[in-house]
């Protein structure tokens, strides 16, 4: 138990692989936007007592391997996160200084995955996806795949 976190009566490893969209799959996660993100996902998992392993933003979607201590359901964090940086990027990148309620940067739900010991893998899958999406979009330019 290498990895092994702790609350006050309670060791624990509970990691998950968890994948978002933007609304409508648009590609806005580019340049400075992306590297805000980062930080952003960061300082909100820390809110929360979670810590951002490993992840990556592409174009169109997220990926992160994050842990989660098992006082704090998957959904509570992921919807935490998700609603505190949307309301982020629309003071910042919109201009909206009031609340930001009713509309959302993200779309509704996200795929998540329980780690468990293929970790390692995972973690490379995270790292390597850019290239695998640029390769297999060089293989649809041409009609194969």
């Amino acid at each position: 138990m290498k990895d092994t976190s702790s609350l006050s009566h309670t060791k624990w490893e509970c990691k998950y692989h968890v994948v978002f969209i933007p609304k409508y799959r648009r590609k806005v996660l580019y340049y400075r936007l992306r590297q805000y993100l980062g930080d952003i996902f960061r300082g909100l998992a820390t809110q929360r007592e979670c810590r951002i392993e490993e992840g990556h933003l592409m174009s169109d979607h997220v990926h992160m391997l994050i842990s989660i201590p098992p006082k704090y359901s998957v959904s509570q964090v992921i919807g935490f996160i998700k609603g505190k940086s949307a309301i982020n990027i629309a003071r910042i990148y919109l201009g909206r200084r009031k609340n930001y309620t009713g509309q959302s940067f993200w779309a509704r739900g996200y795929y998540v995955s329980t780690v468990g010991h293929d970790e390692a893998v995972v973690r490379q899958y995270i790292r390597h996806q850019e290239e695998e999406d640029r390769r297999l979009d060089q293989l649809n330019l041409f009609g194969e795949g």
